[in-house]
């Protein structure tokens, strides 16, 4: 059996592959510091065989969630974490943390424009039913964007006001064309909020930037950060859930969020998956560097043929995921089909735009996955509006993400 891939299509991925070689070096150094820190944070805290163990019902005391939890904060540089796959997903935990930093009469400030689309109804923005942040007395405003980059004299301006008591920042692009942040610039901005309102809390959407570069934003002066185990820090090994680490009292806010007053993180079995979300971490490093080689290398090959790649191929990386312009809606079509002709499920079907919940338009999303939605594997998103983009991430090896490539260019060009 062989994947049916062209010699003028091989031809470009080793061409792609050549011009960005040399940047290979400089994303294993990054995994090979991240692996270290991770293998050393395991053995300050004697990780053994008990701690796989997992328990039901309630969850009381399990060792195995707890020193995970201890972990998680020691990587984070942070006083407390809570790790749980009671997370349906990072727009949950995110959901938890927000609710557990705000109290009616409060209000959240958004710092690069609005967040990703799924948090809008979450914030009340959209109404998208009850229970929202705005139902909840809570208000809200954002900082747009200043020419496609954050507003750094807009944000001090708008944190000043008494009632702000936590700012948003996003660190990944979501669905919009601005660049990612890096960790150094959301530090820039920690200090430009703390100056201005020492009352605020930072909350940092951390989602597909872990272990992408060697600090962490917690490191740099957030309070909190917060992200989906089945993205980066779950290593493709995680069956779902999420995490928050920051500052001790907002994790507890946010747990009791999750659960109920009285219990916070207390309870919360891991029925099993235990063993499953240390190896996912240990394995975490490795497996980011094999999705920053994938997307440096789609970004090349789609240059090759082109297409306007952000970031560009010969640039910094500080998130996994890469975007393609394609300005029309069937080349797009085209290359999530190929994407998912790539995977190693599902690779017989053919995706279409669908209303997803949480999104305000039909949304194209190419993802046959171990793990159902798990962006760390090789998968492929659009919503289905101008300039039509597709957001690539994820690849569990760098080997099968350039030939899930190689094989979504191969459907592009057959057209």
């Amino acid at each position: 059996m062989t994947l049916q891939i062209s010699e003028r299509v091989r031809a470009l991925g080793i061409q792609a592959q050549q011009a960005v070689w040399a940047q290979f070096a400089g994303i294993d150094a990054v995994a090979e510091e991240n692996t270290a820190k991770v293998l050393a944070a395991f053995q300050k805290h004697r990780v053994a065989e008990p701690y796989f163990a997992g328990t039901t019902g309630y969850g009381y005391d399990d060792i195995g969630r707890d020193k995970l939890e201890e972990i998680y904060a020691d990587l984070f540089g942070t006083e407390a974490a809570l790790v749980r796959i009671g997370f349906v997903n990072g727009t949950h935990a995110i959901s938890c943390a927000l609710f557990g930093a705000l109290r009616p009469g409060d209000m959240l400030v958004s710092a690069v424009g609005a967040p990703y689309d799924t948090l809008l109804g979450v914030i009340g923005a959209v109404e998208k039913g009850p229970g929202s942040l705005r139902d909840y007395g809570i208000s809200y405003r954002q900082v747009d964007l200043k020419e496609n980059k954050p507003d750094l004299e807009g944000l001090a301006v708008a944190v000043r006001d008494p009632k702000v008591r936590a700012v948003l920042i996003q660190r990944s692009r979501g669905y919009s064309t601005r660049a990612s942040l890096p960790v150094e610039e959301i530090g820039a901005m920690c200090r430009i909020v703390k100056e201005a309102n020492p009352a605020a809390a930072v909350l940092v959407d951390n989602c597909y930037g872990e272990f992408v570069e060697t600090m962490e934003p917690t490191q740099a002066g957030a309070d909190l950060v917060v992200g989906s185990l089945i993205k980066n820090p779950g290593g493709g090994l995680a069956p779902t859930g999420g995490y928050i680490a920051g500052r001790r009292d907002l994790v507890e806010a946010a747990a009791i969020r999750l659960t109920c007053p009285g219990i916070g993180g207390e309870c919360g079995s891991t029925l099993g998956n235990s063993r499953a979300l240390y190896q996912g971490l240990f394995l975490a490093p490795h497996t980011v560097a094999q999705a920053v080689k994938t997307a440096v290398f789609a970004a090349k090959i789609m240059e090759l043929l082109g297409y306007e790649a952000e970031p560009r191929a010969d640039q910094l990386r500080h998130d996994i995921i890469q975007m393609i312009h394609f300005g029309a809606p069937e080349p797009l079509r085209r290359f999530c089909k190929g994407i998912q002709s790539g995977a190693p499920v599902d690779s017989y079907v053919t995706p279409e735009p669908w209303d997803m919940p949480g999104y305000d338009c039909p949304v194209i999303m190419a993802a046959g996955a171990f793990i159902q939605g798990a962006s760390i594997e090789l998968s492929c998103d659009a919503p289905m509006r101008p300039p039509y983009t597709a957001y690539l991430q994820g690849g569990l090896t760098y080997e099968s993400g350039k030939l899930g490539v190689l094989l979504a260019v191969e459907e592009l060009l057959r057209a």
